[in-house]
């Protein structure tokens, strides 16, 4: 996912942006509204817009964004009027944060937006097919069939294998997989990750079905 971070205090924003890195999160930052409008493109999925901008209202640049995309938009701003609140949601935000937030609230509230502005997967979409052909996953019947046999499970295990299924070939980050899974941004979870992993390895009879990729979490072998 990629989120725009329209920020013009330099501190607030790295600091934000070391937190999504570590959450699994790629970032770009815009200082000003001229600059996030042009860095707006077909490839942001969240946009996060503080509202005190050096060059434009971040009300208007909520409208102005709104009227070129549909992308999910989270204000996060010092202002916590009510008043602010309405004009903003009115503009076309989708939620409204007031500084200072809690950095997990507003994870959840990205994540939340995320999925609300998240289109139905057509038919065709809801099987994942690799390794030509040979291991299929039902999203939907939450089924993996290996060589047209089906495995059995437990549901923490499918629910690895469905989240890694949205990034195939793709390293999904141990942080955003136990927060997927287990709901919880508590890393000690890190270790029960890696055991359900080696027992769907060890179900699947193929070790290198999910690759551990060093440093950042895993992916499943296209």
């Amino acid at each position: 996912m990629r989120i725009l971070i329209v920020e013009d205090d330099e501190r607030v924003a790295a600091a934000l942006e070391a937190f999504l890195a570590r959450s699994g999160y790629a970032t770009e930052r815009a200082a000003d509204g001229a600059s996030a409008l042009e860095m707006l493109s077909a490839d942001t999925e969240v946009v996060l817009l503080d509202l005190g901008l050096p060059d434009v209202d971040g009300i208007d640049l909520c409208r102005r964004i709104r009227g070129r995309s549909e992308v999910p938009i989270v204000i996060v701003t010092a202002r916590n009027q009510v008043t602010e609140r309405i004009r903003g949601l009115r503009a076309g935000a989708d939620d409204f944060v007031v500084k200072p937030y809690d950095v997990h609230e507003l994870l959840a509230r990205i994540e939340a937006v995320t999925r609300r502005s998240r289109p139905m997967r057509p038919e065709s979409d809801v099987r994942v097919q690799l390794q030509d052909g040979a291991v299929e996953i039902d999203l939907v019947g939450r089924q993996v069939v290996i060589d047209r046999a089906p495995i059995e499970l437990t549901r923490k295990e499918f629910d690895i294998v469905a989240v890694l299924a949205r990034y195939p070939g793709v390293a999904v980050p141990k942080e955003r997989l136990i927060r997927e899974v287990w709901n919880t941004d508590w890393r000690g979870f890190g270790h029960s990750l890696e055991v359900h992993v080696g027992a769907i390895r060890k179900k699947a009879g193929r070790r290198h079905l999910i690759e551990t990729v060093r440093g950042v979490g895993y992916r499943l072998a296209g």
